[in-house]
């Protein structure tokens, strides 16, 4: 069946998400039908070729179709797919709990599943305003975000995340955070350091800790990156004095590594750039490969053991059918498998020196501002008052076989840890093509 038909098809029956869907329907926003996956590339019913530049949503770590994790699960699926996990477990649950806690050193003993990262973010910020209301203090139900931050589309978690245009028509539903100042590096001032915009940034958080310390509960941050706010990119040094500061003031640190985490910022955990462990730790999108839905959050013993009681409601009655799925959690451990056997860390860390001189003319064009890297995270400001820039580059993007999604004007790119020299020449240089053309 070609395009067309699989366009139309969508079109009439499927509600795509992120999207205003009379884009799709005038056609201003292309919408791609995907046949399969190979690799980096993504293929339409016509032949078409698509570079994942953004591992589809940053969810994609080792490329599409991974013979590796496509045996795993060929496998377990002879043996179970799903059970309850309330009052049962199995063994891809327990073995990837233990490997998990291991990663922390022990720090973060025990593991809570779901099955997306908004869910994760609930779960904790339910774990820490609960483990305050068993250790006798309820007020502290407050919670802390970083202005322009983003944590996810529950209602929780957006209440908790400080992107306008995802929670303004929900803001009458949510419980709103306070928010404190972001460490973005594109702050500094003259003279300035990401390290010196660090520290401004943690003193404004230790003044609102020591007026409100008693009635909040956790700070919740994106470690070094703020994903949807822009990759807004930060020093280590911010993550440190708030380890410290929410020691000194009773206040969990809540690390909501969705998107930074697996190696995405060059560590497998961004946290651990800082020497610091979280309280309470999410983990979602590359914890599968891209493969299926799973988040989980890791909290501390301490937290665990305030709700360890013979009182019922003092235990953590939160639930999700899904919660620990067989199918999910073996692709897990494939995916930490291959970290553990494949030098993922040192491979990445090569392609991103590598990347980064080929992204060379993109970090000197003439329109683009601020260009960032951590990682195996690339970012830029365009310069464009054309409120239509994003969906121009888009289309720029895929007439040359790349998929590139701008965050507004912010120009970003996030590919799998699977590209060669080739294709990364291809995706530098062509992205470069499609952001004159959008900008012409």
């Amino acid at each position: 069946m070609p395009n067309n038909d699989w366009l139309n098809r969508s079109l009439k029956a499927v509600w795509h998400p992120c999207t205003q869907m009379k884009l799709h329907d005038t056609g201003a926003l292309p919408l791609i039908p995907v046949a399969r996956g190979a690799g980096a590339w993504l293929y339409d019913f016509d032949g078409r070729r698509y570079l994942d530049a953004i591992s589809s949503w940053w969810v994609n770590l080792f490329g599409h179709a991974n013979p590796r994790v496509n045996a795993a699960l060929k496998e377990q699926l002879d043996q179970l797919e799903h059970v309850i996990l309330a009052g049962f477990t199995h063994a891809p649950v327990v073995e990837l709990s233990e490997r998990l806690s291991a990663l922390t050193d022990g720090v973060l003993g025990h593991c809570f599943y779901a099955s997306d990262g908004s869910a994760a973010v609930d779960i904790a910020l339910k774990m820490s305003h609960h483990y305050w209301r068993n250790r006798g203090k309820p007020d502290k139900r407050r919670f802390l975000c970083l202005a322009n931050s983003y944590h996810g589309e529950t209602l929780g978690a957006l209440g908790v995340s400080d992107v306008g245009m995802y929670k303004e028509a929900y803001e009458p539903l949510l419980r709103q955070a306070v928010i404190v100042p972001s460490p973005d590096a594109r702050q500094a001032e003259t003279g300035e350091t990401a390290v010196d915009v660090a520290r401004r940034a943690a003193a404004g958080l230790e003044a609102v800790l020591a007026a409100h310390h008693e009635s909040v509960a956790a700070l919740i941050v994106e470690p070094l990156v703020q994903g949807a706010g822009g990759m807004v990119m930060y020093d280590p040094e911010y993550l440190r004095q708030a380890r410290a500061l929410c020691d000194r003031y009773q206040v969990h640190l809540i690390a909501d590594e969705i998107m930074v985490g697996f190696g995405r910022t060059g560590t497998l955990f961004a946290h651990e750039q800082a020497g610091i462990r979280p309280d309470l730790l999410c983990l979602s999108k590359g914890i599968t490969a891209g493969y299926l839905p799973l988040s989980v959050t890791l909290s501390t013993d301490e937290i665990y053991s305030a709700f360890y009681d013979d009182q019922l409601t003092r235990g953590f009655l939160h639930s999700h059918s899904y919660t620990g799925n067989v199918l999910a959690c073996r692709a897990a451990l494939t995916t930490l498998d291959i970290f553990a056997e494949d030098a993922v860390l040192v491979r990445n860390q090569r392609f991103a020196e590598r990347f980064t001189e080929l992204l060379a003319p993109l970090a000197h064009h003439p329109r683009a501002r601020h260009f960032r890297q951590r990682g195996m995270i690339w970012a830029a400001d365009i310069d464009s008052s054309d409120p239509n820039f994003r969906a121009r580059f888009f289309r720029e993007a895929l007439q040359r076989e790349l998929l590139l999604r701008p965050l507004g004007t912010t120009l970003y790119f996030m590919p799998p840890y699977i590209l060669n020299d080739e294709e990364a020449i291809l995706l530098a240089e062509r992205a470069v093509a499609a952001l004159n053309a959008a900008l012409a």
